[in-house]
């Protein structure tokens, strides 16, 4: 493609998941000769009680164009209505000031709403990556919305592309490029064997625990429509993997609201139990984390990587609950309801079944370029041509 100028490519990273999810194509845009990065970090991807983000972003040799701190602190619905209401007004200035030719928004969180509206707002092109999935709570209701708010759908499924199509978006504006999350966990899959030691390498609270005989890795995140319900959810988790006997590595929830409940729960539980086999991480980088994940006995919890890059690795996965519900998945999946009892019971079932084989599922490790040659050749325009 000849041009005049290089395309300014804004894509807005405001969370820890967003950043794996998408760091792949920020690498490919970046090396793009037709492309220029504009790269915004912003809500919780800036704050070190979320994992530090930040710190993973500047590792990899990505300087952000623009930072927004837009976190109003609570943790519940109120705060994190606010929250997006003030990543709307800052993210307007931030636009304003960089001008770009495209905005990228990932996924489902109220602060990919906010991108998506001060975007559309100002007549930019929105490009939406990972269009078109089905999922628990308010997160399908963001990620529809946000849908249709976008001019491109750069989506992980076929099953996706069909739902965008069904929302009524132009189906030349739909395209199948596969989740970038599976580029990194295709590089880890060819090299899976755990070359650090994570006690050392991050921290963390805890024992540190001889992980040779199998352990299991949770993470657990609140459930917005359910936020009330969050520490009760959290503490059958916790009793579940204790009674397995292995050693437990724990992540840190997510900040939307409940996330509070999540704390207290592994705070009181700590507290009380005094778990000589838990340790307590709050983040690490992509790669070690899925390696991590390639040498473990499964994954419990509710996050979207048990669903997604363990599908690919052929990690066994314990998804609890309702916020991953009509997620497209693999047969590394067992899902319960928020019972400690069953949590277990899977978690047996899992270790008597062994290892499923890898499930392509979600992509094919080679996502990242296609999104840059995707947004190099397309032509933006902010009208939207609806098939109603």
């Amino acid at each position: 493609m000849s041009q005049t100028r290089k395309r300014k490519i804004c894509v807005v990273v405001t969370a820890r998941p967003s950043y794996s999810r998408i760091r792949t194509a920020l690498q490919a845009i970046k090396a793009h000769p037709d492309l220029e990065l504009q790269l915004v970090v912003a809500a919780s991807a800036l704050l070190e009680r979320y994992g530090n983000a930040i710190g993973a972003i500047q590792r990899d040799g990505f300087e952000p164009s623009a930072r927004v701190y837009m976190v109003v602190e609570g943790e519940n619905l109120v705060t994190q209505a606010k929250t997006t209401g003030l990543g709307l007004v800052e993210l307007a200035t931030v636009f304003d000031n960089l001008q770009p030719d495209a905005v990228v928004t990932v996924a489902d969180r109220y602060e990919t709403l906010a991108t998506a509206v001060a975007a559309s707002y100002m007549n930019i092109p929105v490009v939406h990556v990972q269009g078109g999935e089905v999922t628990g709570s308010i997160d399908e209701k963001v990620r529809h919305a946000v849908t249709k708010l976008s001019n491109v759908h750069l989506v992980s499924t076929e099953k996706a592309r069909e739902r965008v199509t069904m929302l009524g978006e132009d189906p030349a504006s739909i395209h199948l490029t596969g989740c970038p999350s599976i580029d990194i966990a295709a590089e880890v899959a060819a090299s899976p064997a755990m070359d650090f030691d994570p006690f050392v390498k991050y921290g963390g609270v805890g024992p540190s625990e001889d992980l040779s005989n199998g352990y299991l890795v949770v993470m657990q995140h609140p459930v917005t429509t359910e936020h009330e319900e969050a520490r009760k959810q959290v503490e059958e988790t916790l009793y579940a993997v204790k009674d397995i006997g292995l050693p437990v590595l724990f992540f840190w929830p997510n900040v939307d609201a409940g996330s509070d409940g999540t704390s207290k729960g592994i705070r009181v539980f700590r507290e009380k139990e005094k778990p000589a086999s838990f340790h307590f991480f709050r983040n690490m980088f992509p790669e070690d984390f899925l390696r991590l994940l390639c040498s473990s006995t499964a994954i419990v919890g509710n996050s979207s990587v048990a669903i997604r890059e363990c599908s690919f690795l052929g990690v066994p996965a314990v998804n609890v609950g309702s916020r991953q519900q009509g997620r497209e998945r693999g047969k590394n999946v067992i899902d319960v309801e928020c019972d400690r009892v069953a949590i277990a019971d899977a978690i047996r079932e899992h270790m008597r079944r062994g290892r499923p084989g890898q499930d392509q599922l979600y992509g094919d490790g080679k996502a990242g370029q296609r999104i840059a040659d995707c947004l190099a050749t397309i032509a933006f325009t902010v009208e939207k041509r609806l098939t109603y």
